[in-house]
């Protein structure tokens, strides 16, 4: 209740659209998260409520524990989802679609991977790449370039950015509002221009046909019981 009338404070608003839980909380049972939350809605500081990454059960547990208890309901997943990580197709976001959750996920553009800056076999040259630990470890697999060169091989042949295609993708595959970590005002003029790429049933399948599983990045492991 204190962060919420500090965000407050800090936007210079008396109400917050949508207010978002930040993973699963292992320390707190999800009922009284929720509860808190609904009284945030209650008083008018907040009109909607979401969460991010986690795994699907956890998820269904939240949204479960809200029908039973009356209360507001999650309305949107801030979930890892772009054309490298694809892993959330599996559980996730099908039952996203089935409870009419809103997505809208982060790194929608695998940290830049998706720009298209970086090359096979170069070494990774960029502030992002030298200060994230977690770039070049996610990302950077063969099979990663193969669906980075792919996006690259129908941006060119649309004559629009490759970042524009990763986004367009997204917006293709039901995507509310892709989260963008934009720095520069380009970054925002192309991504507003995705909207307006138009890709076929044949270049969606183009663009998904290289991806490989990958281990799944985002969802917090559930905590090792204490010995």
């Amino acid at each position: 209740m204190d962060q919420a009338k500090k965000s407050l404070k800090r936007l210079r608003t008396d109400r917050i659209d949508l207010y978002q839980t930040h993973r699963w909380d292992y320390s707190a049972p999800i009922e009284e998260t929720l509860q808190t939350l609904n009284d945030l809605i209650r008083q008018g500081t907040v009109n909607y409520i979401g969460t991010s990454s986690m795994f699907a059960w956890q998820f269904a547990k939240a949204l479960a524990a809200s029908d039973l208890l009356g209360i507001a309901r999650f309305v949107s997943m801030q979930n890892h989802y772009n054309l490298c990580y694809r892993e959330e197709e599996r559980e996730m976001i099908p039952f996203c679609k089935d409870q009419e959750i809103a997505l809208i996920p982060w790194s929608p553009l695998a940290r830049g991977f998706l720009t298209g800056r970086y090359k096979r076999g170069e070494k990774g040259d960029s502030p992002r790449y030298r200060s994230d630990k977690y770039f070049a470890d996610r990302f950077f697999r063969p099979e990663d370039f193969d669906v980075v060169e792919r996006a690259e091989e129908i941006a060119k042949e649309k004559g629009v950015t490759v970042s524009q295609i990763a986004l367009a993708w997204l917006l293709h595959k039901g995507v509310c509002a892709p989260i963008i970590g934009a720095t520069k005002v380009e970054h925002l003029e192309d991504a507003v221009s995705s909207l307006e790429v138009k890709l076929s049933s044949d270049d969606m399948r183009r663009l998904e046909e290289p991806y490989k599983p990958h281990r799944i990045i985002g969802p917090l492991p559930v905590p090792e019981p204490a010995s």
